[in-house]
């Protein structure tokens, strides 16, 4: 994970932790002025809100107790690895640029994109040039070449 990446989920936690407990026991101390609590549909949503941050928060937890940050200083541009931005080209010649991240970090529609993901598997570990081929989940499958690696 990049140390971005670690940075953002430590400050999700946090706020989960502080403002998001806050919040889930306000909701439920609100939902039990409405009465009896065997009736009381706020109540159940309350508690099950209170549940899912719970969830999250462990999750969190786990991830970041077992996190290993990568050290961006070590990392080449020789080739395509977490932390890598690549620029690929299909078979037409249309361009595509992706920073490559732990499934984490990964944000498609941001241009993040994970090594676990079709595309992301396809060009790792390749150098410019070199072309890797990857399954799209709709099965179609399309090779890429890498135009360019930077950090």
């Amino acid at each position: 994970m990049t140390s971005e990446g670690f940075k953002k989920l430590q400050e999700e936690l946090e706020y989960l932790k502080t403002t998001g407990r806050d919040e889930a026991a306000e909701k439920i101390r609100v939902a039990r002025g409405f009465g009896d609590l065997s009736e009381n549909s706020e109540y159940d949503e309350a508690k099950n809100d209170q549940a899912a941050l719970e969830a999250r928060i462990a999750e969190l937890e786990a991830q970041l107790k077992h996190v290993r940050i990568l050290d961006e200083s070590e990392m080449s541009s020789e080739h395509v690895h977490v932390g890598s931005k690549v620029v690929i080209k299909d078979k037409k010649g249309k361009k595509f640029t992706y920073t490559i991240s732990g499934a984490t970090e990964a944000d498609p529609f941001n241009g993040k994109i994970s090594d676990e993901s079709p595309v992301g598997k396809a060009v790792m570990g390749l150098k410019v040039g070199e072309k890797g081929e990857a399954i799209l989940p709709n099965g179609t499958t399309v090779v890429y070449t890498v135009v360019e690696i930077s950090k």
